[in-house]
């Protein structure tokens, strides 16, 4: 998998799928399952800076670090 993320994006995602993961895991929020699954999802992009979303629209967030 090519990296499509930079740094910046990286990090905003692992916060925010973080964030989903506890918020869906402890039940705060409706719909707790839903919120688990694209915490993890975030998450799995973050780590690996690849996002099939951004493969498919030609989207690099990138510079000269990928």
């Amino acid at each position: 998998m090519e990296r499509n993320e930079g740094l910046m994006d990286r990090i905003a995602r692992l916060i925010v799928g973080a964030f989903l993961l506890i918020a869906g895991a402890t039940n705060y929020l409706p719909h707790g399952m839903l919120l688990v699954v694209l915490g993890i999802a975030l998450m799995f992009t973050g780590v690996t800076g690849f996002c099939l979303l951004y493969k498919i629209l030609g989207i690099k967030t990138c510079r000269n670090e990928c």
